[in-house]
C-alpha cells in the first residue's frame, strides 16, 4: 500500500506534491509569526496548587506590591555627604520612570533610635535623613543594629545599601487574572455555562493582550532604569534585581538562545554534512527539510497559542537535530543502494530507500514521541507544552521528510555515489572488532558503568536554586548575589499565623438600665482593634520569629516581633505589654499603621504574618528539607494548639512545582520503559530481542544519573526532563541497528557476518546522526541559562554512551543470546 501511494502520487507528481507542501508550509508560516515567548514566574507554578490559591489570598490580604531592588555600593563612605547626594540624585532619576511609584532608601526611612526617644514622642512624627540633620554615628549605629534595617537595608560591612523601587500596582492586570482563573476553575469543575465559556475565551485573549502590553512597558522601564544606573557607574557599584527584571532578562535570553541555536546549528550542520558527504545536494536537501519542518512546527505553536517558555526554549534545536537524523538515515541508505546497485534507475533507488527506511523510521519516531509524550503527564504547563511541542514537531518532521525527500530526489538526475573511504572513521571498524574479540572487556565495562550509575544516582538531590540558573557574568547573577549575601537573602518565604477567633460580645439592643449601658460600653471596647494585641499572641509571634533567626539558611526575618524589639529598646528595655500596645495602636497615625503594621498583622482576619528571605546561594540549602523542618518545629514552638499556621510565598510554590515534577517524572519514567518495551515487541515480535533493546538503552542512559550524582548537579526543572528526552532520541539508533541486523542475518544466518555487515552499513548512519546530535547539542553551552548548558552537555554525554552501547553492547548481546535461531529453522 505504501509503495502504491508513492508510485501513484509522490513519485508520479513530484512537482505538484512539492507545491502542495510549500502551500502547507507557507500557511503555517503565517502563524509562526504569532509564536510568543512567556518567561514569567507564573509559567513555573502549578495552577491547581492549593498553596498558589493561598499565596494569592495572602498577597491581597497584606496588600503586597511589586518592587525592584537596586544595590548601591558607593566609592566613598555610605553616609558621606557625596554618597548621600548621589543617592538622592539617583533616587530622583528613578522616580522619573513611569511605573516607579516611590523609593525606599536610607534617605527616607524613619530613624527611631538616633538618638533613642520616648515612644510617646515618636507617635507625633519621625524624621529621616531627608528631613533633618542627624548625628551620622548614631544613624550608622541604628542602621547596622536596628532589627528593622540591619542586613536588609544596609549590609553588615556598611558598604552597600538597597534602594527599593516600589512599582505601581496594576489593578486591571489582577482583575483580568482573577476573572480568567475563576472561569477556568468553573470550566475544570464542569460548572461553566455557555455564556461563561464565551466570556472565558474573550478574557483569555484580553488577558494575553494586556499582559503582552505590560511586558513591553516593563522592558522599556527596565531599560530606562539601566540607563539611569549607567550614569552613576563611576560613582558606585550598582546592580539591579527583582522579579520584573529577571523575567525581562530571561525573555531576552530565550530570544537570544533561539537565534544562536538557529544560526550556530545551521553552520554546524553545513560543516558536518560537507564533511560526511562532500556533495552540495546532501547539504541543501537536509537543510531544506529541516527549515520547512521548523517553520511548520512554529506555525502550529502559533496557531494553538502554545507559548515558548524557559523550559521549551530548546525546541528548535531539538527539532532540527531530530529532523536531520531522519534525513541522514535516508541519505545514507540511498547512497548505499546507489553504490551497491550501480545500474539501478533513480526511481528504483528512491523507492527502495523509502520502503526500507519507513518502517524503522516510523517506529523510531513513535518511540521518540513516547519519550517526549511522557512529559505531558506532569502537572506543569511549560513541561506539558514542551512534550506537546516536540511530539507535534517530530511527527511533522517525519511526515515532511518522507514526502519531500523522495519528491525532490526523483526530480534530480541519478549521480553515482562513491564511498569516500578517506572520511570513514575507524571508530566503526574498531567497534566491530571489539564486539567480535573483546567479550570480557564489554562485560567488565558494562558492569562498571552500572555500578557508577547506581552509586551516582544515590547521591542525586532535587533542588531548584534560581541563582544557579545564571552565569556569573550576567547582571541577574551579580544582582542576586549581592542581595543574597549582603542584604538578607532573595527567595521570599512567609508564615501566616492564624489565631483562634474569639466570639464577639453581643450588644444589648434595648435597655434603659445604666448597668446595661456599662455592659455595652465594655463590649464595644472588647471588640476594638486595639485589644487584638494580647500577650499570648505577642509571645507566639516572638517565639517563631526568634526560632527562624537561628536557622542558617534563612536571611532576614521581619514581623511584628521586629517592631516589638525596637519598641522594647525605646521603652528603656522593658517589654511592651498588651495594654501599652493597645494604647500605642490607638495613638498611632493611620499612615504609620499602614506602613509598619499592615505588612505583618491583619486584625480583621485575626492573623499575623512573618516574612523572611532564604539565602539562595547557600550550598547546603535543601529547600524541601528546610520546609519540612520548619513545619515540624513550629508544632512544638506554638504552645496554643488552637493557633494554626501555614507557609506561603514563592519558595513554597517553586518547591511544590519541583516535587510534583520529580514525582511525575519518576513515575512516568517507568511508564516510558513499559511503552518502549511494548513498541519493541510490536516492531521486533520477539521478547528476547525486545529485552536486549531495552537493556541496550537503559544502561547508557542511566549514566547521566551517575554523572549528575557524582558531579553534584541537582535534578531541577530542566535536568529532570533529560532522561525522558534521551530515551526518546537515543532509542532511534537501537531500532535502526536491530532492524538492519535482522535483514543482514537473513542473508547467511551467520551472527558474526550479520554484525560485521550491520556495522559497515547502518553503523555509519548511526555514527553520522549521533555526530550531528552531539555537535548540535554542544551549542547549548552558548546559553546564558545554566540549566540549558547542563541539558546540552548531559545530552551530548548520553548520545555518546547510547551510540557506544548500540555499537558494542547491543551487537554483543545479539551474538550472545542469538535471538534469530527460528529464522534458521524457516530456512
Amino acid at each position: 500500500m505504501i509503495k502504491k501511494i508513492y508510485d501513484t502520487l509522490i513519485l508520479k507528481y513530484p512537482i505538484a506534491v512539492l507545491l502542495t507542501v510549500l502551500v502547507f508550509v507557507s500557511s503555517l508560516g503565517y502563524y509562526s509569526s504569532k509564536l510568543e515567548i512567556d518567561a514569567s514566574a507564573e509559567t513555573l507554578l502549578l495552577e491547581d496548587d492549593k498553596d498558589l490559591a493561598f499565596f494569592r489570598e495572602v498577597y491581597k490580604t497584606y496588600n503586597n506590591s511589586n518592587f525592584l531592588v537596586v544595590t548601591f555600593s558607593p566609592t566613598e563612605e555610605l553616609l558621606s555627604k557625596k554618597s548621600l547626594e548621589i543617592l538622592k540624585k539617583i533616587s530622583d532619576d528613578f522616580l522619573k520612570v513611569k511605573n516607579v511609584e516611590s523609593i525606599t532608601s536610607i534617605l527616607n526611612v524613619p530613624l527611631l533610635q538616633s538618638p533613642i526617644r520616648p515612644i510617646s514622642d515618636l507617635v507625633s512624627g519621625v524624621d529621616s535623613l531627608e528631613t533633618k540633620e542627624f548625628d551620622k554615628n548614631l544613624v550608622k549605629n541604628e542602621l547596622l543594629n536596628s532589627p528593622l534595617y540591619s542586613n536588609s537595608l544596609v549590609s553588615n560591612d556598611f558598604k552597600t545599601t538597597a534602594i527599593i523601587l516600589n512599582l505601581k500596582t496594576d489593578a486591571k492586570y489582577f482583575e483580568l487574572l482573577e476573572k480568567r482563573n475563576a472561569l477556568l476553575s468553573k470550566e475544570k469543575n464542569h460548572t461553566i455555562s455557555k455564556e461563561e465559556k464565551d466570556e472565558l475565551k474573550k478574557t483569555i485573549i484580553e488577558f494575553k493582550e494586556y499582559r503582552d502590553y505590560l511586558r513591553i512597558e516593563e522592558t522599556k522601564e527596565i531599560e530606562q532604569i539601566r540607563e539611569v544606573i549607567k550614569n552613576y557607574e563611576n560613582e558606585a557599584k550598582i546592580f539591579l534585581g527583582g522579579v520584573n527584571m529577571i523575567a525581562s532578562d530571561i525573555i531576552g535570553y530565550v530570544k537570544n538562545d533561539l537565534i544562536i541555536y538557529g544560526t550556530s546549528l545551521l553552520l554546524i550542520l553545513i560543516f558536518i554534512l560537507w564533511y560526511i558527504f562532500r556533495h552540495i545536494r546532501w547539504i541543501i536537501l537536509p537543510l531544506f527539510i529541516c527549515l520547512i519542518s521548523v517553520i511548520s512546527t512554529a506555525g502550529v505553536l502559533g496557531l494553538f497559542s502554545w507559548e515558548v517558555t524557559v523550559i521549551s526554549s530548546n525546541f528548535i534545536a531539538l527539532q532540527l537535530i531530530i529532523t536531520i537524523s531522519i534525513v541522514l538515515h535516508l541519505i545514507v541508505r540511498y547512497r548505499e543502494l546507489n553504490v551497491k546497485y550501480k545500474n539501478a534507475s533513480q526511481y528504483k533507488l528512491v523507492i527502495n530507500t523509502i520502503l526500507s527506511k519507513i518502517n524503522p523510521s516510523f517506529f523510531a519516531i513513535i518511540t521518540t514521541i513516547s519519550g517526549f509524550g511522557s512529559l505531558v503527564l506532569s502537572n506543569i504547563e511549560p513541561v506539558i507544552n514542551l512534550g506537546l511541542m516536540m511530539s507535534t514537531g517530530i511527527a511533522i518532521s517525519l511526515f515532511l521528510a518522507f514526502i519531500t525527500f523522495p519528491a525532490v530526489l526523483i526530480l534530480m538526475n541519478k549521480k553515482d555515489e562513491h564511498e569516500q573511504k578517506s572520511i570513514r572513521f575507524s571508530f566503526i571498524q574498531k567497534c566491530s572488532d571489539i564486539v567480535e574479540h573483546k567479550t570480557k572487556t564489554i562485560v567488565i565495562v558494562t558492569t562498571l558503568v552500572i555500578l557508577f550509575s547506581l552509586s551516582g544516582a544515590l547521591k542525586l538531590v532535587v533542588e531548584n536554586s534560581f541563582i544557579s540558573y545564571f552565569k556569573e557574568s550576567t547582571d541577574i547573577y551579580k544582582g542576586m548575589k549581592v542581595i543574597d549575601e549582603n542584604l538578607g537573602g532573595t527567595t521570599p518565604l512567609d508564615i501566616i499565623i492564624k489565631f483562634k477567633d474569639e466570639p464577639k460580645t453581643q450588644l444589648i439592643q434595648t435597655s434603659n438600665d445604666d448597668f446595661d449601658d456599662f455592659e455595652n460600653e465594655f463590649a464595644q471596647s472588647a471588640n476594638d482593634e486595639q485589644y487584638w494585641f494580647s500577650q499570648d499572641k505577642m509571645d507566639t509571634i516572638i517565639a517563631i520569629h526568634d526560632y527562624l533567626e537561628t536557622i542558617p539558611e534563612i536571611g532576614k526575618v521581619q514581623s511584628l516581633a521586629t517592631l516589638l524589639k525596637i519598641g522594647q529598646s525605646l521603652n528603656n528595655g522593658k517589654k511592651l505589654d498588651g495594654i501599652t500596645l493597645a494604647l500605642l495602636y490607638n495613638q498611632l497615625p493611620s499612615n504609620y499603621k499602614s506602613l509598619i503594621l499592615s505588612p505583618f498583622i491583619n486584625i480583621e482576619k485575626n492573623e499575623a504574618r512573618i516574612t523572611m528571605r532564604i539565602l539562595d546561594s547557600n550550598p547546603d540549602l535543601r529547600r524541601n528539607d528546610l520546609i519540612s523542618k520548619i513545619n515540624n518545629d513550629l508544632k512544638e514552638i506554638i504552645k496554643n494548639k488552637e493557633t494554626t499556621y501555614q507557609l506561603s510565598n514563592l519558595m513554597i510554590l517553586y518547591n511544590n512545582m519541583l516535587q510534583s515534577l520529580f514525582d511525575s517524572q519518576i513515575a512516568t519514567l517507568g511508564f516510558v520503559v513499559i511503552i518502549l518495551f511494548i513498541m519493541f515487541l510490536i516492531l521486533f515480535r520477539s521478547i528476547k530481542v525486545s529485552l536486549i533493546a531495552l537493556i541496550a538503552n537503559i544502561i547508557p542512559i542511566s549514566v547521566i544519573f551517575g554523572i549528575m550524582g557524582w558531579l553534584n548537579i541537582p535534578l531541577d526543572i530542566m535536568t529532570i526532563t533529560i532522561a525522558a528526552i534521551a530515551i526518546g532520541i537515543g532509542v532511534d539508533d537501537t531500532i535502526h541497528f536491530i532492524h538492519r541486523f535482522k535483514e543482514e542475518f537473513k542473508i547467511d544466518h551467520n551472527y558474526i557476518n550479520a554484525m560485521r555487515r550491520s556495522h559497515k552499513t547502518i553503523g555509519y548512519a548511526m555514527y553520522y546522526t549521533s555526530l550531528v546530535i552531539i555537535m548540535g547539542f554542544s551549542i547549548l553551552v552558548l546559553s546564558n541559562l545554566i540549566p540549558t548548558i547542563y541539558f546540552g552537555l548531559l545530552t551530548v554525554v548520553t548520545m555518546f554512551t547510547v551510540l557506544t552501547a548500540d555499537l558494542l553492547l547491543l551487537p554483543k548481546l545479539l551474538l550472545i543470546f542469538k535471538p534469530y535461531e527460528k529464522l534458521k529453522e524457516n530456512k
